[in-house]
């Protein structure tokens, strides 16, 4: 593998990791609608971070179709249909594409697009928005990345993951997609769900003990139906993470709800209640949540 990586959806999470991959001396290419690629080529991109403030220039392009060595997929799942008609799929033939979407639907489109190209990849520990086109904040340090691949070899993955620890990044190289997924999965859609819901953040959850039983209701019953989707996972564990995360901290989701944005609130708390009723698991906190989003 050589130096090339391309960021579909160079956004908070996109762009700061086309930034950090710019810095480590990799070649980056952003892929980007016209008006996010003017400015992008025009200004560069800036993160600042408690690590301190870096800026990048870097390639920018609204369809790529030169061959890549890696593609980040960081576009928000509504979003993702037409983000990948962008993407030329013979620049990923000996490439590998890692998605760094929430949720778990996602990955039969991906797969059906870059012919099993693909490894499953969540971000964790980490926090950042853009208050500009150019301009990324970073509430927390480095952020944490698991990715796996059900078709892909181990050696494939480990060198996408050699090249974001290139950037100083904390890869981790998990055992199957769903697992990879559904850890995450298992927390966000929850706290997706209550957060854009109530409008409070995980500070005030926590504090408050209806919204609290709530929360802890609707972990209960997201690990319930990933034990039966194949991947157990113990609700005591997922809260314990949400008990680490500082009171100020909500959701993506939560801001694209009240900016009146399209939410990616769906493909989390919908997608684990089209799964749960698949399987047919009981999960009556989340369909109500889901009732009061207007979801269902």
């Amino acid at each position: 593998m050589n130096n090339t990586a391309a960021v579909l959806g160079p956004g908070a999470v996109g762009g700061s990791l086309a930034v950090r991959l710019a810095n480590a001396g990799v070649h980056v290419i952003c892929v980007a609608h016209a008006e996010a690629a003017g400015l992008i080529a025009l200004a560069g991109l800036v993160v600042e971070s408690p690590e301190g403030t870096l800026s990048a220039r870097v390639e920018v392009v609204e369809q790529l179709v030169k061959p890549v060595d890696l593609l980040l997929v960081t576009v928000k799942a509504p979003g993702l249909a037409d983000a990948i008609e962008r993407i030329d799929p013979s620049s990923v033939t000996s490439g590998v594409v890692v998605s760094l979407l929430n949720g778990i639907e996602h990955m039969k489109p991906l797969h059906e697009r870059f012919d099993g190209r693909v490894a499953a990849g969540t971000i964790s520990h980490f926090q950042a928005y853009r208050p500009g086109r150019v301009q990324i904040i970073e509430a927390t340090p480095s952020p944490v990345i698991t990715i796996a691949s059900d078709t892909l070899s181990r050696g494939e993955v480990e060198q996408a993951a050699d090249m974001l620890r290139r950037a100083r990044i904390d890869v981790r190289v998990g055992q199957t997609e769903k697992r990879v997924l559904w850890h995450k999965l298992a927390r966000i859609a929850p706290l997706a769900a209550l957060t854009s819901v109530s409008g409070k953040t995980v500070g005030e959850l926590r504090t408050n003990p209806e919204w609290r039983a709530k929360l802890e209701s609707a972990v209960v019953e997201t690990c319930a139906v990933a034990e039966a989707d194949g991947v157990a996972l113990r609700p005591s564990a997922q809260f314990a993470i949400i008990e680490e995360m500082s009171d100020e901290t909500t959701t993506s989701a939560a801001r694209d709800v009240v900016a009146g944005r399209r939410s990616e609130l769906d493909a989390l708390l919908g997608g684990v209640l089209r799964i749960a009723d698949r399987l047919d698991v009981p999960c009556p906190t989340l369909t109500e949540l889901a009732e009061t989003a207007g979801l269902r």
